[in-house]
Order: C-alpha cells, then sequence, then structure tokens
C-alpha cells in the first residue's frame, strides 16, 4: 500500500476498500480541516467521506487507515441498505470483521490545551474545567461554598 499523502487520499481509501472489503469505493473521500472533534465522517445524503487531516499530520499512516476503515464501514452498510449507525449490530459486526477502530485516539495538541483548576474554600473540593467559571455566579457542587482559582500545579491532580 502506497503511504497516504494530502493529494492520493482517493486513491488509498479505493484500495483500502478493495482489500478489507471486497468491494469497490466509487465515490469521493477528501480532506475536512474543518474537522474538529472527528478523525472522520460519512455523508450519506452525498455519498462522501471526509478526513481530519490532522490526524495524518499529528498521530501518523496507521490511525488514518483505521479512520479510513471506520468510515468505510458506514460507506458500505450503506449502500447495501443496512443499518450504519454507531449502534447497530450489522456495523459492529463490520468493524470487527474488518479489523476496524470503534473510536479514533484524541489529537495530541487537544490532550495539550490547559486545564483550569478550581478548589472550594469550604470543602476543598477541586474541578477541573476547560473554559472559565463565574465564581461570583457559581458555587461549589457538593456544599455550596465559594470557588477560587488555583494555579496549575501537579499537586491539585487527584
Amino acid at each position: 500500500m502506497k503511504e497516504i499523502t494530502m493529494y492520493n487520499l482517493q486513491q488509498i481509501v479505493e484500495e483500502i476498500s478493495i482489500v478489507w472489503f471486497n468491494r469497490p469505493f466509487v465515490d469521493t473521500a477528501r480532506y475536512n480541516s474543518r474537522l474538529r472533534t472527528t478523525g472522520g465522517r460519512y455523508l450519506p445524503g452525498k455519498r462522501i467521506i471526509e478526513i481530519n487531516p490532522k490526524y495524518l499530520r499529528e498521530l501518523g499512516q496507521e490511525e488514518t487507515i483505521g479512520i479510513i476503515k471506520h468510515e468505510l464501514c458506514h460507506y458500505h452498510l450503506h449502500i447495501e441498505g443496512k443499518g450504519y449507525g454507531h449502534r447497530d449490530p450489522e456495523f459492529r459486526e463490520l468493524l470487527q470483521q474488518t479489523e476496524s477502530p470503534r473510536f479514533c485516539n484524541m489529537l495530541p495538541s487537544v490532550k495539550e490545551k490547559t486545564l483550569l483548576y478550581y478548589k472550594c474554600t469550604k470543602c476543598g473540593h477541586v474541578y477541573k474545567r476547560k473554559k472559565i467559571v463565574n465564581t461570583r455566579k457559581y458555587g461549589c457542587g457538593k456544599c455550596g461554598g465559594k470557588l477560587k482559582k488555583q494555579e496549575n500545579t501537579g499537586l491539585l491532580e487527584k
């Protein structure tokens, strides 16, 4: 199999479809850099597979091939008129047959985002948040005490 580049995605998807599914992929595969929380998606209305290029850059070819196989499971089941949703038994069975991942790994660039820590002044419970919390408006959910923003130190993590 050829190395995946930004230019030959369509060829790679067609090749993976033949090798793993014994069926041709006759529609469109493309990169979509606007995808943020997923490695790829299948658009059944347009019969397009979109792949997040950040996964190729950050996690490499093996992870990207897993994402392509996962999306091809959606594609081929949709074409056959079978259940292609994540909870459908046909979908889960095809994932196992083709050794496709059910979920993709988190991007390292997303993992690196810093967390904010808030500590209750009354009971000492520590809250980890991605977004800033308005401490005048919100309090501790356990005891109702006031929250105080803490510095990001390793001592706070439980």
